[in-house]
């Protein structure tokens, strides 16, 4: 681990949003630079390395995780040396704004992804829909976009009402279809939870040759959250940035859910729905073994005693 950067060590948690903007604009411009993208987007810019991530982010949710307050790919410049371009939308903006569009043919044009020597994008939700679609500025770019939507175009995902505020953008015009535009890119992992249809219907319409597509159980929250808490998430990034990533290697990371509580407690809820007597036991067992878990050791004694009362079915 190299020293931080000055500013990068800093937590940025409870500022108000113009406070918090002003702190990410001094230590951009320290490093290298901050840039407004209209009224409701700002790029930042760090430069160190020549592995570069491209992470799409939105304000609230950076200020809402507890943990820096900060962009997430400023960890892989504290740990890494990694060069940082940060996306930053302010509100659900989808990333669909001109400016934005000016932005990324400005560094097209001018040669920019070319000055490294390994690139990634990295977002989440909406931002993983921006990371895949954008990504087709920089041939041969790795992406990792979890829960990404294709497109939110009513002829296409007419199905995905989740997002009504959403339908008034334009998703047709240039920067627009997900799947299309990720097909420049040497590798792309579309990474989704399966606890909503629509997850599942936006990760098969990836399609192309080069995109992993890596199904999550319900993990008992937002995805990226439980990415974040299981302490993989970094991990799954560096490896798809350096070209290591495959599908085992993403599974072997994701056992740590074995030791994550949100994710053994919504299993044990859909097995006790199910009636699944004998893996519930099972499931309690194995967790009890291995952590304190109260619940878990109440419904096991709970199983138990209506065994000996004769009350349990099998």
């Amino acid at each position: 681990m190299q020293d931080a950067p000055n500013g990068f060590d800093t937590p940025m948690l409870g500022l108000a949003t113009s406070e918090w903007l002003e702190h990410i604009e001094e230590i951009a411009e320290e490093h290298g630079y901050f840039q407004p993208l209209g009224p409701d987007h700002f790029a930042t810019f760090v430069e160190d390395k020549p592995m570069l991530v491209v992470t799409f982010e939105s304000i609230e949710s950076i200020q809402s995780r507890a943990d820096t307050g900060q962009p997430l790919g400023f960890e892989l410049v504290r740990e890494l040396g990694w060069s940082h371009l940060c996306i930053l939308s302010h509100g659900q903006s989808w990333f669909r704004d001109p400016a934005v569009y000016a932005f990324f043919d400005r560094l097209s044009d001018d040669g920019f992804f070319d000055e490294f020597d390994h690139v990634l994008f990295y977002g989440a939700g909406s931002c993983g829909y921006a990371a895949a679609t954008y990504s087709l500025t920089a041939p041969g770019a790795r992406v990792v976009a979890v829960n990404p939507h294709a497109t939110l175009s009513p002829e296409v995902a007419g199905w995905d009402k989740r997002h009504k505020s959403a339908r008034k953008l334009c998703f047709t015009d240039r920067y627009g279809y997900a799947p299309e535009m990720i097909e420049a890119a040497e590798k792309a992992h579309i990474i989704y939870s399966s606890d909503e249809p629509e997850n599942a219907m936006h990760a098969a319409l990836f399609r192309k040759a080069n995109v992993d597509v890596l199904t999550m159980p319900p993990m008992g929250g937002p995805a990226e959250t439980a990415l974040m808490n299981m302490q993989i998430l970094l991990r799954i990034m560096v490896q798809a940035g350096v070209g290591t990533l495959t599908r085992a290697s993403f599974y072997k990371l994701l056992r740590a859910r074995r030791d994550y509580g949100p994710y053994l407690r919504t299993l044990l809820r859909r097995l006790q729905a199910n009636e699944r007597v004998l893996l519930t036991a099972v499931l309690c067992a194995n967790v009890t073994s291995r952590m304190t878990a109260p619940r878990f050791s109440k419904t096991l004694d709970n199983l138990a005693k209506d065994a000996v009362d004769g009350r349990l079915a099998g």
